[in-house]
């Protein structure tokens, strides 16, 4: 059993993480003009905090995580809400192959700092959404370690900068960063407030994006050969 499996049964007893979930989504909706025609993946999903303060605004919701415990309190919320349009996958991006479903919209909260190999799920993530589709990452902004504090094995948070760059390069486009909460926590030198960013990104239209990279490469060979 991993850490999450052991924790899914007690999770949304923390007020943090719901007060953190409904910060989140309200930067989304904010952010982002949602409606019932969007397909939506949230990666990372846990108890489904944020995915059940969004589901009233949009289409079918697929919920991926990697925890069996935590999509089995997730199945059961949906259930003993009688909720119509949420799903529950078990997946992990890191090791398994994609869904072949197409998402207009794909968010994730506090999941990418525990993935070693982030540039693989970025990668998932891109392929994952359909041209023009948002992708929404919720995170900790860069920080000293203390957050997780001594034997983490993940990431110390991001820096904005960073990870915009990473984005671009994988053909996102208007990529930009708010911060969307501030989440105090107990750490070993005392209580410490650590800045949650939002980043939104848009996948730029994957072959006007490849058009524009010939068109550009075949200038640059032109200007060459009249230079010689």
């Amino acid at each position: 059993m991993t850490y999450f499996d052991l924790m899914a049964k007690e999770w949304d007893s923390v007020p943090r993480r719901i007060e953190r979930a409904r910060a989140v989504a309200k930067a989304i909706k904010t952010s982002i003009h949602l409606s019932p025609s969007m397909k939506a993946f949230e990666y990372g999903c846990g108890t489904g905090l944020l995915s059940f303060e969004l589901q009233p605004y949009l289409g079918h919701i697929t919920l991926a995580d990697s925890s069996l415990g935590m999509l089995a309190v997730l199945e059961e919320k949906i259930k003993s809400r009688g909720i119509q349009n949420m799903a529950p996958l078990r997946l992990d991006l890191s090791i398994d192959p994609l869904p072949q479903e197409r998402y207009h919209l794909l968010y994730t909260l506090m999941t990418l700092h525990h993935i070693p190999d982030t540039d693989r799920v970025l990668r998932g993530f891109y392929t994952l959404l359909a041209s023009q589709g948002y992708l929404c990452i919720a995170d900790l902004d860069k920080e000293d370690g203390s957050f997780h504090g001594a034997g983490f094995d993940g990431h110390n948070g991001f820096d904005r900068d960073e990870l915009g760059d990473r984005l671009t390069r994988l053909g996102f486009r208007n990529t930009r960063f708010t911060t969307c909460y501030q989440m105090t926590k107990e750490v070993e030198t005392g209580v410490k407030t650590f800045p949650l960013f939002l980043m939104i990104a848009e996948k730029d239209i994957g072959q006007s994006s490849i058009s524009n990279q010939q068109s550009a490469t075949k200038n640059r060979k032109s200007k060459h050969a009249e230079t010689n």
